[in-house]
């Protein structure tokens, strides 16, 4: 018999070691520091294309920037749209410059994937070499190679025509390390297995590892869409037709050679800015649940 049957004294109740309760305190405090740390990241990202939406429909910013920045407008006007639509043919622009993404994008990834899959699962003799040379041009600045990339062009004669754009655009030395190292981590076995069925390399990449590799082709493809958008430089230099101006040289150009006053008001320049914001949001939206997905597979596999 136990001592409380002896004595007749009632059970002693059992508490939860406090330990376990300090690691849940700790657990719940450091979640809402990571809660607090990001809501303050989100803000300071999120808050100046706010301001920046907000001072493109307000009316009292045909003179000056409002200070403080407003959220919501007190004047709402689309005036400044409907002047940034008559200034730059936005459309135009959009056409131009979706052209050389698409193609741009098609070319990158193609030269990504082949590369990535010889690397990771042919592995022909001096891969490692080859992937180090590659990475190593990574370092080289833009600056450096705007030169010697003219002077290439112009002797070819492709001034002036997208080809300037497309070509330089086979060379995607990073997608290449993303997509090799993603496949390094899905088995061999799925090659061998295909190749004892009869399939060629190329349909081996296209078939089996390239539907597992959509996160990271996502993720290469709104890279690459940002890169073209965004490149401003070297279209610069090789493009003059202004037919031909992709929407960064189109807003160039609409700051620069329009003289009038009408032109150079801040909301007129910030609705611009806005319209060609558009198609990167929505390559974004479109995309982001296969990022997501990459994301959370990575950390599994991780």
């Amino acid at each position: 018999m136990t001592v409380q049957q002896l004595t007749g004294a009632p059970p002693q109740q059992t508490t939860a070691p406090r330990p376990q309760r300090s690691a849940t305190r700790a657990r719940r405090l450091g979640w809402w520091l990571s809660a607090l740390v990001l809501t303050i990241g989100a803000l300071a990202v999120l808050l100046p294309f706010v301001f920046m939406i907000s001072t493109s429909f307000n009316g009292q910013a045909r003179l000056s920037v409002p200070f403080p920045p407003q959220i919501i407008p007190e004047d709402f006007s689309t005036e400044a749209y409907r002047i940034a639509t008559l200034g730059i043919d936005v459309w135009r622009l959009y056409g131009n410059t979706l052209l050389v993404a698409v193609v741009e994008i098609v070319l990158s990834l193609g030269s990504a994937l082949l590369a990535g899959y010889a690397l990771s699962k042919i592995r022909p003799r001096g891969s490692k070499v080859i992937l180090v040379v590659a990475l190593a041009t990574m370092m080289i600045p833009l600056e450096a190679t705007i030169i010697p990339n003219f002077m290439t062009f112009r002797w070819l004669g492709m001034l002036d025509t997208y080809w300037a754009l497309w070509l330089p655009a086979i060379a995607y030395p990073f997608g290449a390390f993303l997509v090799k190292q993603y496949l390094d981590s899905v088995p061999d076995e799925l090659r061998e297995a295909a190749r004892l069925d009869g399939a060629g390399e190329l349909r081996i990449l296209m078939r089996i590892y390239a539907p597992l590799a959509k996160g990271i082709i996502a993720t290469l493809v709104i890279l690459l869409f940002l890169a073209t958008w965004n490149s401003y430089l070297w279209p610069l230099i090789v493009i003059n037709d202004p037919t031909m101006y992709t929407i960064q040289l189109g807003l160039a150009s609409f700051n620069q050679t329009i003289g009038s006053e009408t032109y150079a008001l801040p909301d007129v320049n910030l609705a611009a800015t806005v319209l060609s914001l558009i198609p990167i949001l929505a390559i974004y939206l479109f995309f982001q649940r296969y990022i997501v997905a990459s994301v959370a597979s990575a950390a599994v596999k991780g």
